[in-house]
């Protein structure tokens, strides 16, 4: 087995070129039609989930576009996440937009700009003054995964493309071929619980699934393929401690249930929730009704803990109202 993982996976494995990129044919297509007016190219706005292939696709077209070390001198990559000062966006990205350094006005330059949906809508509009007075070599390509935190002056400056959630199976897929590439040794009974489980830990997110599989592989839990200290490790409760919670749940035991809950010391309310959701269609005394109005539930819950509610007290909240929708004379 080759155990050298000293480099990030979704580094070493990610694409280099438009086809090597994971179900986003649509936006792709037409990218690669964009990528050779060169200077015709409009600013563009990539949005979707994470891990769908935004910042990758990004690279790509710089890569492709600007050759050796034009692309270290003429790309800036920022996050927006660390760099939403005002006097940063005005400054920093008004001498790159401007610097023409010993090259020719026409060579193409590309800023890279991360999470921008992150970015307070004031310093948006400093940004936006920047993109409108740009000289034509200069292309903006902006990533977010909420396009309506982006204000309307930006979108009409940009062409959109939307990245969509990736299935299961080329997840799936992407995380076999890296086993094979790496020649991990998997146990053949566990193969495929162990992908499944990989999968449900990314939500869809390719990036956060080649993150599990190795960090599995650097704890060194694939010989015996540990499917509970996987899910431990990564956030989220053991299968085990959520089978007694459910039992108790199902019995409307409500005690037992929160001392299981209070048990478990390492929780993440959002990985917990998305567990309590993928449960939920094995809770055999709750109908289907009764099952839509607990989703709605579930999504309260999950906005009250994000504007700073007590998540323990919002959690068990939710376990009561599971029981209360267990329908046991039936």
């Amino acid at each position: 087995m080759n155990m050298n993982i000293e480099t990030p996976w979704v580094e070493k494995y990610r694409p280099k070129d438009f086809d090597e990129i994971v179900s986003q044919s649509i936006a792709i297509n037409n990218l690669k039609k964009f990528v050779q007016k060169k200077y015709d190219m409009p600013h563009m706005i990539f949005s979707g989930p994470a891990g769908t292939g935004k910042t990758t696709t990004a690279l790509i077209i710089a890569n492709k576009l600007l050759k050796g070390d034009i692309y270290y001198r003429n790309v800036l990559e920022l996050n927006a996440s660390d760099t939403v000062r005002m006097d940063f966006v005005r400054k920093e990205l008004q001498d790159f937009v401007n610097q023409n350094l010993i090259i020719s006005d026409r060579e193409l330059k590309i800023v890279i700009l991360d999470e921008a949906d992150n970015i307070p809508k004031t310093v948006q509009q400093t940004l936006r003054r920047i993109i409108e007075s740009s000289p034509n070599n200069v292309k903006f390509i902006l990533m977010c995964n909420y396009i309506n935190q982006i204000i309307d002056p930006i979108i009409s400056r940009c062409a959109v493309f939307r990245f969509v959630t990736l299935p299961k199976d080329k997840i799936i897929n992407r995380l076999k071929f890296i086993v094979e590439q790496e020649q991990l040794s998997l146990p053949e009974g566990k193969k495929k619980e162990f992908f499944e489980t990989l999968f449900f830990i990314s939500g869809g997110d390719l990036r956060k699934a080649i993150n599990s599989l190795q960090m599995a592989v650097a704890l060194e839990l694939i010989e015996d393929l540990n499917i509970n200290e996987i899910l431990k490790i990564s956030g989220f409760v053991e299968r085990p401690v959520l089978n007694q919670l459910k039992r108790y749940l199902e019995t409307k035991e409500f005690a037992k249930a929160r001392d299981i809950f209070d048990s478990i010391d390492y929780l993440d309310s959002r990985n917990f929730i998305r567990q309590l959701l993928n449960f939920l269609p094995e809770f055999k005394n709750v109908n289907k009704n009764n099952a839509s109005q607990l989703r709605a539930y579930f999504g309260d819950v999950d906005y009250r803990i994000s504007q700073g509610a007590d998540e323990r007290v919002q959690l068990t909240a939710l376990l009561a109202e599971l029981i209360s929708y267990q329908d046991t004379t039936t």
